[in-house]
């Protein structure tokens, strides 16, 4: 039978497109799909990254500071962020909360934060490549995230700091994310999420996290080569985070990372098991949200 034919996301000629999101993506010789040919220190990192069980991953965000300051929930990450360590799969900051905030004897892997640059001050998308390469490896992080603004005034720059970063990446072995960076002036839906994801995979990032889409979100993971992680964005109440959590993973998506919908929850410690309960056992966000209550 032919593919069904879907509506691109991204495309600007109108035409329907076959995204057969139906149809697995073949992921032959390793378990995560588009990681076949890396090296062994790269598929090393992605299998920290992601539970080679459930093909899935628990990121936790708590990279908001370098823009935003003192966010509500991180005011203090030695007592707020430290104790959910054990209940997620890996880590996202920043290098100086890593050093001054994360016990090294922590050993979830970590999703530096490297390009740096603008605050919510001025232009967010003004930003730089942040963090050399021999930090990250000094640091032992298991990968470099870098803020991408496609359709944003500083374009160009941001995807010139995504490609320096995997460059430099793959010279060590370490993966690169590309995070879509969705700027007032662009909407969130999958025509724009799937080419924003499209042309940070087709640049070589090795996983990219972007935005939940209620409409069509199945055509942006099945166009995506790597796998995606989706944000939390705002903090929304927690059984509506559940259930975002659970369409996007039927839909596709190899995981979430989640900041301020895990510690700005009432039960931190309760919502981080929760989520993991839904993204790694898929359980229903009715049951997960009655176990994050009994908590």
């Amino acid at each position: 039978m032919p593919d069904e034919q879907t509506t691109t996301p991204g495309g600007d000629t109108g035409e329907s497109k076959a995204f057969s999101p139906h149809i697995p993506f073949e992921t032959p010789g390793f378990f995560l799909r588009g990681s076949g040919n890396l090296d062994w220190g790269m598929k090393n990192r992605l299998s920290r990254i992601f539970n080679p069980k459930s093909g899935r991953t628990v990121m936790l965000a708590f990279d908001h500071g370098y823009i935003m300051g003192p966010t509500t929930g991180l005011e203090r990450i030695d007592l707020n962020i430290v104790p959910l360590c054990e209940h997620v799969d890996v880590l996202m900051c920043t290098r100086g909360v890593l050093r001054s905030c994360i016990p090294p004897t922590v050993t979830k892997p970590i999703a530096l934060r490297c390009s740096a640059g603008a605050t919510i001050l001025k232009d967010l998308s003004y930003e730089h490549v942040g963090v050399d390469i021999e930090d990250a490896v000094r640091l032992d992080a298991a990968a470099m995230a870098v803020q991408v603004y496609v359709g944003g005034e500083h374009e160009h720059d941001t995807l010139e700091n995504l490609t320096k970063t995997i460059d430099a990446g793959n010279r060590y072995g370490i993966p690169t994310l590309g995070v879509t960076a969705v700027g007032r002036e662009m909407v969130r839906d999958a025509r724009y999420l799937g080419l924003a994801c499209r042309i940070i995979a087709e640049l070589g990032a090795h996983y990219v996290k972007t935005y939940y889409c209620e409409s069509d979100f199945e055509q942006v993971t099945a166009a995506c080569p790597v796998p995606i992680v989706i944000a939390g964005g705002k903090k929304l109440p927690e059984l509506d985070t559940l259930k975002m959590c659970y369409n996007a993973v039927q839909q596709g998506a190899a995981g979430v990372d989640m900041g301020r919908n895990i510690f700005q929850a009432d039960k931190p410690v309760a919502m981080a098991k929760a989520v993991s309960a839904v993204v790694h056992q898929l359980m229903p966000p009715a049951d997960a949200y009655q176990m994050y209550q009994d908590a």
